[in-house]
């Protein structure tokens, strides 16, 4: 259980739009947590009321009424934030639409175009902007969440030529405030980018893993880094892990279908040559130059006005060279 929380510093009135959160699970109980801990006027929503039970006795803002929540968003002039599986984005978007369709709009799913398209078939698009944190484990529900999840890590904030600046900002300073590094990335590109760094590798972690429990509790019991390294993600929860992937079913089958051709590649390489070089050598060169950028660490974002002509085509060439928002200049 969640240790109730310290009191809060305040933060400066700039930054104090209410945030609503609807779905308190791994990503959004941290974001409510992170929010909250940041002195940021938050409140959620989810449907469990186990689970606003347990976020209520950690000192956090939390109902299981959907209505009265959005009611209150609506009233605040709320930044709502979808933090629910895909599968019931419709549903929600349908009482968003009901009960606060003025107030700003985000999601943190992990794809963008079937959201993007849902958020537009409700009527909501004139204030939404897709977001994406690139932060999680393999554990998921309330208990598991944490403040700290987002420090550091890559946020997209979908950037796309006729996005809202005011809601760009909003979403962007959410994401700034509880420590991660806002990516600005069009959402037409979004769905192939994550299908590469993160539902691909769910699947060939579960082949992985799979393959090894094969030949049986020996070959298991033989299982070290590289077997707990590559398949780590594959003890995500399996409802989670098909939502996302099959979700992003283009992409995914786009970037699957090179992935299998690399390995059988791989595969006719070995048998008619015996060597795996040029599969082993790609890997190892893409691996370290992800090590590299860690290492040198993102520069800032300059010299871009949100708002201004051009703003959102600027951030996005600036992100492609490696950089990274950290909040608007003084």
């Amino acid at each position: 259980m969640t240790a109730p929380r310290e009191p809060a510093s305040p933060r400066d009135p700039h930054a104090s739009i209410p945030v609503c959160v609807l779905g308190l699970g791994l990503i959004g109980g941290s974001l409510l947590r992170a929010l909250a801990d940041a002195g940021r006027p938050c409140f959620g929503w989810n449907r469990s009321a186990a689970t606003v039970a347990a976020a209520t006795a950690a000192g956090y803002e939390a109902d299981a009424d959907l209505a009265a929540v959005l009611a209150r968003a609506s009233e605040a002039d709320a930044l709502i934030v979808l933090a629910t599986p895909t599968t019931v984005v419709d549903d929600i978007l349908d009482a968003v639409a009901q009960h606060a369709p003025r107030c700003a709009l985000t999601d943190v799913v992990s794809v963008k175009d079937a959201v993007a398209a849902a958020v537009d078939r409700h009527g909501l698009s004139a204030r939404y902007v897709g977001g994406h944190p690139m932060a999680g484990t393999s554990e998921s529900g309330w208990d598991a969440t944490d403040p700290a999840l987002f420090v550091d890590a890559p946020w997209v904030v979908c950037c796309d030529d006729h996005s809202d600046p005011a809601t760009w900002s909003a979403v962007a300073d959410v994401a700034v405030t509880v420590g991660a590094r806002v990516v600005p990335v069009a959402t037409a590109d979004h769905d192939l980018l994550v299908a590469a760094i993160s539902h691909v590798p769910h699947l060939t972690a579960a082949v992985t893993a799979a393959i090894g429990a094969g030949p049986g509790d020996l070959a298991l019991r033989l299982a070290a880094g590289s077997f707990r390294d590559g398949t780590r993600v594959a003890g995500t929860a399996v409802d989670l892990q098909r939502a996302m992937i099959e979700a992003n079913r283009p992409a995914v089958v786009t970037l699957l279908s090179e992935a299998i051709d690399r390995l059988v590649a791989a595969r006719d390489d070995l048998r008619d040559s015996g060597s795996v070089a040029t599969t082993v050598d790609d890997g190892h060169r893409a691996r370290r130059r992800w090590e590299d950028m860690r290492a040198a660490g993102p520069q800032p974002i300059v010299d871009v006005t949100v708002g201004a002509p051009g703003w959102a085509a600027e951030l996005r060439r600036q992100a492609h060279l490696g950089r990274v928002w950290t909040g608007a200049p003084a």
